[in-house]
């Protein structure tokens, strides 16, 4: 029986005349196509705009962020993006409509309240999409399931969780970022944030570490060392101090390790930064771990003199017993630190050392801890962070004998005892100091400063003072601060090359971006919104092509990227 596709037609290539173009005349003809826009009906201005609630970029987000700086520069990346994005940023969970928690697995408690707030959430129908090192360490957790959660290294992609959040969606992004197999150090640097305090900016110079300690969980989330280039640092330092930044800090889980996985090492990149920074702005180091600051004490030390850096270093220890030291996997001994410490205060006059302490790691006997209390006694730190040993899930101290939990708490309440015993700053009243105003007290009665050393110092409140080096005479001493009374004759400097971003303000609108004819938006809707457009990279040209002014509610900005992308 013939079939009904039996036609005129003998073979495949008879459906192509001798006259019809070849492939190559085709493709060749594309090259003069001009395709035609399409005209579209534009909204009149008295029109108002009827959405559904459930268009991605029109909701409400409150970000709660627990832990260190680089977790906290993390919350600014995701809150500027976030922002804009269209979505307005609240300091009122109430008034959200969505809740982004960004966690912190360093220890048991700070897990807890991450749990109990996303707990919370949930009984206030709030949506909730997670971030930080617990759900990237741990993302098959009973309590996280059926949640949406961000990666540490995916942070430039929160926008798309949450718009699927808000959907109602639940998508997990958790993968690395790498580069011809190359592990990368995160997000890009030129990300828009929301910096928390306008004038301090929080640059993450790598990520992970080439630790092994057993008791953190923190190598779970973050990984292996991985470190940004150096001109992408220089660069991000340089677009901040032109956004009216006075001061910045390096933050990452051991700046000393900085550039080992890239062929560098972390005095050459301070070298190139200290070449950006303003008269009278400063420059504040990171954490750093003992064994990869030990090869570079001489430049360091140099550095640390350096003007526009704070003669400052936080070098945990941890504790003074070799033997808790092994166990711990801390790669070093109480000898190497007692070098660093001893060499940079011979060297760097009145150098601020500050260290961290573990109370109560799983074999420590009396001995350990009493070789722990005399470090204490010895250099009698002006800075020390005291932490009672939790189990973390899933490290190998967590599977050691543990100390007894009373034995803990009693010596966790003794070296702080011991600590409190001692004031360090009590010869430093009657000294005349330059002092960087950045912040308010948590009581709000004061201006808090810093001198050379990295020492607080509470200044009057005057609005003239804020983001200003201010000559002070130290009039009074407490254990963590001191008081300062500005010198009538001496006017407050001024550091900033640039004035400084509103509270809230997203960072990285540049003026290029205006000249290409990106319009500053209307005072109803978020000003972040130009700033979406201009991160994707969408001019003038491209905005009247798709017959869209910028000035629209945030609502139909949101839909149509969502649309366009």
């Amino acid at each position: 029986m013939p079939s009904a596709c039996d036609s005129l037609i003998d073979d495949i290539e008879d459906m192509v005349s001798s006259s019809d173009p070849t492939p190559l005349e085709r493709q060749s003809a594309r090259k003069s196509i001009m395709p035609r826009s399409r005209k579209k009906k534009e909204l009149l201005s008295h029109e108002e705009l009827q959405t559904d609630s459930l268009i991605p970029g029109t909701q409400t987000i409150w970000m709660k962020t627990w832990g260190c700086s680089h977790n906290n520069s993390d919350g600014e990346y995701m809150a500027g993006q976030l922002a804009a994005s269209g979505y307005k940023m609240t300091d009122n969970p109430s008034d959200a409509d969505l809740w982004v928690l960004n966690s912190c697995t360093v220890k048991n408690p700070a897990e807890d309240h991450f749990r109990n707030s996303i707990k919370k959430a949930q009984e206030q129908q709030k949506k909730v999409v997670l971030a930080g090192c617990v759900p990237q360490a741990q993302p098959r957790m009973d309590y996280l399931k059926g949640l949406s959660i961000i990666g540490v290294q995916q942070i430039d992609r929160v926008v798309e969780v949450v718009d699927e959040a808000v959907k109602g969606h639940s998508v997990r992004l958790l993968g690395q970022k790498k580069d011809g197999g190359r592990r990368l150090g995160g997000a890009r640097l030129d990300l828009p944030k929301i910096r928390k305090n306008p004038l301090i900016e929080i640059i993450s110079i790598n990520t992970g570490c080439l630790n092994a300690c057993t008791y953190c969980k923190t190598k779970h989330a973050r990984g292996d060392l991985a470190s940004y280039p150096i001109e992408e640092l220089v660069e991000r330092a340089r677009q901040s101090f032109q956004e009216g930044v006075c001061e910045i800090w390096l933050t990452s889980e051991d700046t000393g390790a900085y550039g080992r996985d890239i062929g560098t090492d972390l005095p050459t990149l301070l070298w190139r930064l200290v070449e950006e920074i303003p008269d009278g702005a400063m420059l504040r180091l990171g954490m750093t771990n003992p064994p990869y600051i030990l090869e570079h004490l001489e430049e360091m030390a140099k550095i640390l003199n350096h003007p526009h850096v704070y003669a400052f270093l936080h070098v945990p220890v941890q504790s003074a017993s070799d033997s808790v030291l092994m166990d711990m996997k801390r790669e070093y001994c109480v000898d190497d630190f007692k070098k660093v410490v001893d060499f940079l205060k011979e060297r760097v006059p009145g150098v601020t050392i500050a260290t961290d302490l573990i109370c109560g790691f799983p074999g420590e006997t009396e001995k350990d801890f009493q070789e722990t209390v005399d470090l204490v006694k010895l250099y009698r730190f002006p800075s020390l962070f005291i932490n009672q040993f939790y189990p973390r899930p899933g490290t190998p101290a967590a599977k050691m004998e543990q100390v007894p939990a009373h034995m803990k708490k009693q010596r966790t309440k003794e070296l702080s005892q011991l600590f409190h015993s001692y004031n360090p700053y009590d010869h430093k009243v009657g000294e005349r100091q330059h002092v960087l105003v950045t912040e308010e007290s948590f009581d709000a009665q004061y201006f808090v400063s810093h001198n050379k050393f990295y020492e607080q110092v509470l200044v009057p409140k005057k609005a003239e003072f804020k983001g200003k080096m201010i000559e002070v005479d130290i009039y009074e001493a407490g254990k963590h601060f001191l008081k300062g009374r500005p010198v009538e004759e001496s006017k407050p400097f001024t550091p900033s090359i640039a004035k400084p971003l509103q509270k809230g303000e997203v960072s990285g609108l540049l003026k290029e971006q205006i000249a290409h004819g990106i319009q500053q938006p209307a005072s109803s809707m978020p000003s972040s919104s130009a700033l979406l457009i201009g991160s994707y990279s969408l001019d003038r040209e491209a905005l009247k092509s798709l017959g869209i002014g910028l000035t629209l509610a945030a609502a139909i900005l949101a839909f149509i990227i969502e649309k366009l992308y």
